[in-house]
């Protein structure tokens, strides 16, 4: 299973049950070009939309940025997955995420902290990297041309991408939204060789590494 399945697969049973029931009309904000969480969300009984520059056809996608995005209808739930801190303007884009829900709405979050991803758990990520090409390679291969230290590398590398931090989105999330969750858990298993999500976990509660996921829930007041 490739790792972006394996992803999906891992996120769902944690979304689900964070969403109104069915047929509740409900907007995948970032789906990727393989359709995100949509397919799961139409065989529920959703109404469903992904949206993302990258989206497949078809009706159930709109394939724009969030930010110039227009719905039939205002959503009862929005769902962004690991999409935010790749936004160029994170308050514009939570700004129209507001917009798109109906009073009492529901936003679901999976962000990546990555100022937590310090130099022992990117090492303990690069001993499991398979032979698949993925972010984490990248990740290794830049560290080890720059040769510097693991934290300036990665500093300088999410500011030259303009990563948002996880204390950003957390920031702007609960400017706008009244918070009902917000837990840390494991990030990396998909994209690591032989290492299921309960393997991270163990290393993140024995302190072996950090937990750099964000699981937030919040509503609309």
């Amino acid at each position: 299973m490739a790792s972006e399945d394996r992803w999906l697969a891992a996120q769902w049973p944690k979304i689900r049950p964070c969403l109104p029931a069915p047929p509740a009309y409900v907007v995948e904000v970032g789906c990727g070009s393989l359709g995100g969480f949509v397919p799961a969300l139409d065989s529920c009984g959703y109404q469903a939309l992904g949206i993302d520059p990258a989206a497949p056809d078809g009706d159930s996608y709109c394939r724009q940025k969030v930010e110039c995005a227009e719905l039939r209808a205002q959503a009862n739930a929005v769902v962004a997955c690991t999409s935010l801190h790749h936004v160029a303007e994170l308050g514009e884009a939570l700004d129209k995420i507001v917009q798109l829900l109906v009073p009492g709405g529901v936003v679901i979050v999976v962000e990546w902290d990555w100022e937590r991803f310090d130099e022992a758990t990117a090492q303990w990520c690069f001993e499991r990297l398979g032979e698949s090409e993925g972010w984490l390679h990248h990740r290794r291969q830049e560290w080890i041309t720059s040769a510097q230290p693991w934290q300036r590398y990665l500093e300088t590398w999410a500011k030259e991408h303009r990563i948002h931090t996880g204390g950003a989105v957390l920031g702007e999330l609960d400017q706008r939204l009244r918070r009902q969750q917000c837990r840390r858990g494991a990030y990396f298993f998909a994209d690591l060789a032989n290492t299921t999500e309960a393997d991270e976990l163990h290393a993140i509660d024995s302190g072996a590494i950090q937990a750099t996921r964000i699981d937030y829930v919040g509503t609309l007041p």
